[in-house]
């Protein structure tokens, strides 16, 4: 009598010693992200208690903003009346984190970075041989926002049916044509709609006329966390490519976003209520030291 399903002797291909051995020849596995960054605090040396003094000073309203910071707010610290060396305690104490932003337009420059304590961004502005510098407490700047989306040629805008396609193409013109749409209706606060390069069939003729269609925005961020995330802007409002690339800097995720900005990049308001915390921490050893040397 045969057993269940019919099967009176096990598959062939089952079972222990079925498997290839790992170590054998040709059997490779995609890398996977390595290196995390994690928080590190930062306290700045206390050499010239004046200068630390007044780096506390700018350290404390920063904490006063994290403390009082709403979802959607954006509070500004203009740092310009302060020389290097107070900028540079107040770097200190800030350290780096993992987003940095650049952003250029018009013969200008912004460069963002956020610090170790998340929400907490310095700007750089760069505009006719001058710099303006200032310190935000935000989710995400939105200066890099606002300036993140050229005009929309008509050609991206409404792409005639009728033009000659490039060859080689597979699904390129319905996936433009969903994210053009998805673009137009989209408004602030709609959940973001994403299309996953990665897992869609496309021939690179696809990819490359996508985006040729979408254009090339002013906004380029990198999110350095597990592995590297890295957002472009396009041409196109509130579209953006945003791709992810292992340790070894290998594409393992390619995606387009409509969104206002993609959340990989942005401090959530949990990120900065812990920042606010820490800093209370980094404020009060500040102090001690202060103390110490008086």
């Amino acid at each position: 009598m045969s057993s269940l399903f019919g099967m009176t002797h096990p598959p062939i291909g089952f079972g222990p010693g079925s498997q290839p051995d790992a170590t054998e020849e040709g059997l490779e596995y995609l890398p996977m992200p390595s290196g995390m960054r994690v928080y590190e605090p930062h306290l700045p040396e206390v050499v010239d208690p004046a200068r630390a003094a007044a780096a506390h000073t700018v350290l404390a309203r920063i904490h006063e903003a994290l403390a009082n910071w709403s979802a959607g707010e954006e509070i500004r610290i203009p740092v310009d009346d302060l020389d290097a060396p107070f900028l540079a305690l107040v770097d200190e104490a800030l350290g780096e984190g993992e987003v940095a932003v650049k952003v250029e337009r018009a013969g200008d420059r912004l460069e963002i970075q956020e610090g170790s304590l998340a929400g907490v961004w310095r700007l750089r502005a760069f505009a006719g041989g001058s710099i303006r510098e200032s310190l935000l407490v935000s989710a995400f700047p939105r200066v890099a926002l606002n300036r993140a989306f050229t005009a929309v040629a008509p050609v991206i805008a409404s792409p005639a049916p009728a033009c000659p396609m490039p060859t080689g193409l597979m699904n390129g013109q319905p996936i433009l044509t969903e994210l053009l749409d998805r673009s137009a209706a989209w408004r602030r606060g709609d959940a973001p709609h994403a299309v996953n390069f990665s897992l869609l069939p496309h021939t690179p003729e696809d990819l490359a006329f996508v985006e040729q269609r979408l254009g090339v925005g002013a906004t380029t961020i990198l999110s350095r966390g597990y592995g590297n995330c890295r957002v472009t802007a396009t041409a196109t409002p509130n579209v953006w490519w945003v791709r992810y690339y292992n340790s070894v800097d290998t594409l393992i995720l390619d995606t387009v976003e409509i969104v206002d900005v993609p959340a990989v990049v942005c401090a959530a308001a949990e990120d900065i209520a812990d920042s606010a915390d820490r800093l209370a921490e980094i404020l009060d050893a500040l102090a001690t030291d202060l103390e110490r040397v008086r």
